[in-house]
């Protein structure tokens, strides 16, 4: 795997964890802790792109 195509499928799953954040927020039975976790991983998968240098 290249290392754009590395930093694409994690541009992807953040994308995919910012619809799933924003579903939960929504839902008035999404728990807070849920959603706290959800916005970590997201987090996590904006500073490995930002490490990848893209």
């Amino acid at each position: 795997m290249t290392v754009a195509s590395h930093v694409e499928e994690l541009r992807k799953k953040h994308q995919n964890l910012s619809v799933a954040v924003e579903r939960a927020q929504r839902s008035p039975g999404a728990s807070d802790l849920e959603i706290t976790e959800m916005k970590r991983k997201k987090l996590r998968l904006k500073e490995q792109i930002s490490r990848l240098g893209h």
